[in-house]
């Protein structure tokens, strides 16, 4: 087939083309620069195009002329802290928003097949158990998760509504491995060995995770074989914050995460640190594993006998 990716540049979006050339696909990789444009891989065709440049966007559609789109647009900052990620939100909500919009009205134009879009595995409703594909959202958590599931259902429900399209949303869990937040030299890891990511109350956030190779070869598949409608993507095994944040520090051969009160956390850190320490719910991958035929890696800081399953 051939491929339209935006957002090929990024974290996800190297691994996924490199399983998308291994599987014999053509790709076409939209990029904002000529310089950008050089560090794609050998064998991708550039298009190079603001995504904020709705007519730039629907021109270069529409010369790839692809049978799927995969949008992966985001803009996240390097570091994992409550400033950086607050001072990035005002663009990341408008390049998910803004520039998915344009993305998908120009594969309107171009009459794509099927479109593919990143989405988030978090934002499940608390409760017990785990959350599968119609688990409600976090409409009533801490103002920043709230607003994240309202984007969330927007770009679901304007991608699903577009009868013309068989529209597809990735969830993917907390990613980790190469260019990530929570690789040995990711942020999250500086952070951990300076013992500055805490276990937050008795730490019963549960978190869903899945290695960036993983959530490429599962957008592969879904671009090949999945179905419209929304795939939860993440490994076999959701962790309590308390479980992974310990071994996560034993692999790094730092310190244990110190502990805080919940009232602490909330006066230093605010309601969003105190969903993800203690009320996050994770996810089921069973849709993920029956259709697309996932088989997740294990979380690579873990041993097999070391923590106990959730389920």
């Amino acid at each position: 087939m051939r491929i339209f990716v935006a957002g090929a540049t990024g974290a996800i979006g190297q691994p996924l083309i490199a399983q998308l050339l291994s599987k014999g696909h053509n790709v076409v990789a939209l990029t904002r620069s000529l310089e950008k444009a050089q560090t794609l891989a050998k064998g991708v065709e550039p298009a190079i195009a603001d995504v904020f440049d709705a007519d730039a966007i629907k021109a270069a559609v529409i010369q790839a002329q692809p049978d799927v789109v995969i949008e992966q647009l985001t803009a996240l900052p390097k570091t994992y802290t409550r400033e950086s990620m607050s001072a990035a939100a005002a663009l990341n909500t408008r390049i998910r928003l803004e520039g998915g919009a344009n993305v998908l009205a120009a594969a309107q134009a171009a009459v794509v097949r099927r479109y593919l879009r990143q989405s988030i595995a978090f934002w499940g409703i608390p409760g017990t158990g785990l959350a599968d594909e119609e688990t409600p959202l976090a409409f009533d958590a801490s103002p920043a998760v709230a607003a994240d599931a309202h984007i969330v259902t927007e770009i679901e429900r304007r991608l699903l509504e577009t009868l013309s399209i068989e529209g597809i949303a990735l969830r993917y869990g907390f990613l980790y491995g190469p260019g990530t937040w929570f690789a040995t030299d990711g942020d999250v890891a500086a952070q951990v060995r300076q013992q500055q990511f805490p276990i937050v109350g008795k730490g019963d956030g549960v978190w869903s995770w899945l290695h960036i190779e993983d959530a490429a070869i599962a957008t592969v598949a879904a671009a090949e074989q999945g179905n419209p409608g929304v795939y939860l993507i993440a490994n076999d095994r959701p962790l309590a914050v308390r479980e992974w944040l310990s071994a996560f520090a034993r692999w790094l051969n730092a310190p244990p995460p110190p502990h805080v009160l919940v009232e602490d956390a909330q006066q230093s850190g605010g309601a969003d640190v105190v969903y993800y320490g203690t009320q996050m719910r994770g996810v089921s991958n069973a849709k993920a594993k029956r259709e697309l035929n996932f088989q997740p890696r294990s979380l690579e800081w873990l041993a097999e006998d070391a923590v106990p399953h959730i389920s």
